[in-house]
This record gives C-alpha cells, sequence and structure tokens, in this order.
C-alpha cells in the first residue's frame, strides 16, 4: 500500500519499483476532478489520494504497466482517461436497480454483468455473464477516452472497462477480492498477477 501524501518524488521511486498496481475501493473521488454534480451522498473524499492514484494510474498506462481497478478504482480509471461519473446513481439514473447493497454481506451476489463480446475481460471471465456483488453509489457516466465498456449490469450502467493494446488494463465496479470462491474472481486476479509476473522494473515487457 502507498501512502497517499508520499511526494511527488517519492511515489515515482517506489513506483519504479512495481510490476503492477492495483485501485482498490474506498470513498468517492472529488467531484470537481470531473465537472460532476455536486450530492450530499458524497463522502469519503481524500483530495491526496485522488491525486497520487491518478498520477500513477497515467505512469501506468504510459508505461505499459499492468493495472487492475477495483470500484471506485473503476470510478478512477474512467475519470484518469477524461471520463465522468454519475454521483449518486439511484437520483441520477432512472429505473435503475439497487447498486449499493446494505450492510456487510460482501458475498451476496446481488445482479448480473453482462460481458460485452470480443472483450478483454470476456477472454479472462470465459464467461459471457456473470453474478457480482454491488457496494457503489455512483457509477460510470460517460466513458473515457481511450477506453472500452467490457460490461454493463441490467439497468444499463457500465460495470467494466478495459484499455485495449495495454498488457493488462482492467477494471470492475463490483468487488471481486470478496467472492475468490468463484472462477471468474479468482480468473481476474490471476491474469493480473501473470501479467505483473512478465512486467519488468525497468519498464519492458518480456
Amino acid at each position: 500500500m502507498l501512502p497517499s501524501l508520499l511526494s511527488a518524488g517519492d511515489w515515482a521511486s517506489l513506483y519504479e519499483r512495481l510490476d503492477g498496481i492495483l485501485f482498490s475501493g474506498g470513498g468517492d473521488i472529488a467531484a470537481d476532478r470531473f465537472g460532476g454534480e455536486q450530492h450530499p451522498r458524497i463522502g469519503g473524499v481524500d483530495a491526496e489520494r485522488d491525486a497520487l492514484e491518478l498520477a500513477l494510474l497515467k505512469a501506468a498506462t504510459v508505461g505499459k504497466k499492468p493495472f487492475f481497478g477495483i470500484c471506485r478504482g473503476c470510478q478512477l480509471v474512467n475519470v484518469g482517461f477524461g471520463g465522468t461519473l454519475i454521483t449518486h446513481i439511484p437520483d441520477q439514473l432512472p429505473g435503475s436497480i439497487d447498486h449499493d447493497y446494505p450492510g456487510d454481506l460482501r458475498e451476496v451476489l446481488v445482479h448480473a454483468v453482462k460481458i460485452e463480446e470480443g472483450t478483454i475481460l470476456g477472454e479472462v471471465l470465459g464467461e459471457p455473464m456473470v453474478m457480482v456483488n454491488s457496494h457503489h453509489h455512483q457509477g460510470l457516466k460517460n466513458i473515457g477516452q481511450g477506453l472500452r465498456v467490457a460490461g454493463r449490469s441490467p439497468d444499463g450502467l457500465v460495470e467494466a472497462v478495459e484499455m485495449p493494446g495495454h498488457p493488462f488494463g482492467v477494471a470492475v465496479q463490483w468487488h471481486p477480492e470478496w467472492l475468490t470462491k468463484l472462477p471468474h474472481a479468482r480468473n481476474l486476479f490471476r491474469r493480473f498477477v501473470e501479467a505483473a509476473e512478465r512486467f519488468r522494473p525497468n519498464g519492458t515487457i518480456s
């Protein structure tokens, strides 16, 4: 884990030692990062974390370093590529399903995600549709330039994006780390680790 308050020089030095970067879940991204609609439910904003992770994402994109986004991490990837977010799904996406499943029921499968044909994610998961958990009140709105939609929930919300041509640039809105009993969740981590193992600290792919 990298502390949010690292200076530019410190995180750049640590970055060179990483074979891959996982952007994990957490609080909301500051709405002013993407010109988003303010909402009282926005919370847990950490400006330093936003800045650090967006800088790491940019470096990983340019340097072809594998990255994997989970929940907030998926939203961060979209914002990092110039995309926008729905800042509170129930109020801004009419007819949406409940994406913010209450309580601490992390392993409950809440809804399906249809995986787009011909995507990296589809090849990794090995299934055209997967059941996932859901713990988010924000979601992807306009998709960032250079990203491809890889999966959607039944209400049309984008649940996964990927970066074509990158060794591994995938982000999902659900939490596969809580679903490791399921093959499709394990496949995500396995492929991310394999991509990281192929990466060398000098910035090249073997």
